[in-house]
């Protein structure tokens, strides 16, 4: 079955040109394309398109802050596609609720494994936005105090967080519901002193694997 993709660009010739890459490769279809923000939000919680390639720099209404307020009405996973490299941009996006990060010089065939992989429960970003990340944590002061802070359940979590599981997959291996899940994740960010799940997967590969393996 085929992976249902929405596009929101506010350039007509990029969004043409990975509307046709998207309808002409095996396996994915153009669901929608949107110019602007404002548009995205009023149409994609009906359409809900299971993967959205979303940039930033979009008239009017940002695309960090349509991932904001697109995040509480459906499940969709966004991937951001820009020109944007800096590490203030990287973060407000995948704080709002992005789940990969690409930039637009992406090659084709590396942005459809990219789909796939989100689609799939997966975080792609490229390999530039990676090593801005891990740089980013290698500067902050260690959490050695604060990671022994976690439970032994806390642990498995992030453990299984950081193998890119989703919440439900990490309910259904330590048969937790997905509420408490999601309780003990709230818990792991504020010990951590992270706001994401990006920034706690982050921190805990940073500074070596925690607590008891699942």
């Amino acid at each position: 079955m085929s992976i249902a993709v929405s596009i929101v660009e506010d350039d007509a010739k990029v969004r043409a040109s990975l509307a046709k890459l998207i309808d002409s490769s095996p396996g994915f279809r153009c669901l929608s394309q949107h110019p602007n923000a404002e548009s995205a939000l009023q149409e994609l919680p009906r359409l809900n398109p299971e993967v959205v390639l979303m940039d930033i720099n979009l008239p009017g209404l940002s695309g960090v802050e349509c991932v904001r307020r697109l995040k509480p009405l459906l499940s969709t996973q966004i991937i951001m596609l820009t020109v944007y490299q800096n590490t203030e941009h990287i973060f407000k996006a995948l704080e709002a609720g992005a789940t990969g990060y690409l930039l637009k010089q992406t090659p084709p065939a590396e942005l459809l494994a990219a789909i796939r992989d989100v689609h799939s429960g997966g975080s792609p970003m490229s390999s530039h936005i990676a090593r801005k990340i891990v740089q980013s944590f290698q500067k902050a002061p260690p959490a050695a105090q604060a990671q022994e802070n976690l439970s032994p359940r806390e642990a498995q979590v992030l453990e299984l967080l950081s193998r890119g599981f989703l919440y439900k997959e990490i309910g259904e291996s330590l048969g937790l519901s997905y509420a408490t899940v999601h309780t003990h994740i709230r818990h792991i960010y504020e010990k951590l002193h992270v706001r994401s799940r990006t920034e706690a997967v982050a921190r805990h590969l940073g500074q070596g694997r925690l607590g008891a393996s699942v």
